[in-house]
């Protein structure tokens, strides 16, 4: 089972943290779902990708190429799902399981610590995922770096 990381962002937007947790996914030789709640989010976030220093090969869901995607953006139900994936990472509240934490090496939820609701979506979410027996870690970058909290 996969632990599930929450990534508080105090400081930068998600598009800066992205591009870094995707980098270390694929250097772990992961394929990942990159989910989202809102597809023209997803949509400005692949020309963001596309557009940032490096190359993080990935494609919109939709495509013909959908299963040979290393990196697939989503919203919920599009998709190879956590089964293909290794790396789950979900952005804006987007709804992750326990089953799918099971199933991958690892879950990154990603949230927004400047916008309450946001925040509490993200509070349910470690509520449901340790309360289901899910590992869970919290990442803060509120000191200017990321650390993990106890």
């Amino acid at each position: 089972m996969g632990n599930a990381l929450f990534y508080h962002l105090t400081r930068s937007p998600a598009a800066r943290l992205v591009p870094l947790l995707l980098g270390k996914s694929l250097q772990a030789g992961w394929r990942v779902e990159l989910r989202g709640s809102d597809r023209a989010r997803m949509a400005r976030l692949d020309d963001e990708l596309w557009l940032a220093e490096g190359f993080l090969p990935h494609g919109m869901a939709g495509g013909p190429h959908d299963a040979a995607q290393p990196v697939l953006l989503t919203v919920a139900g599009e998709g190879h799902g956590a089964a293909a994936a290794e790396c789950l990472i979900v952005l804006d509240g987007a709804a992750v399981t326990p089953e799918e934490c099971a199933a991958a090496q690892r879950v990154c939820i990603v949230f927004d610590g400047n916008d309450p609701s946001a925040l509490e979506r993200a509070r349910d979410q470690w509520r449901a995922l340790t309360g289901a027996g899910v590992g869970a870690e919290y990442w803060s970058e509120a000191g200017g770096r990321w650390e993990r909290k106890r």
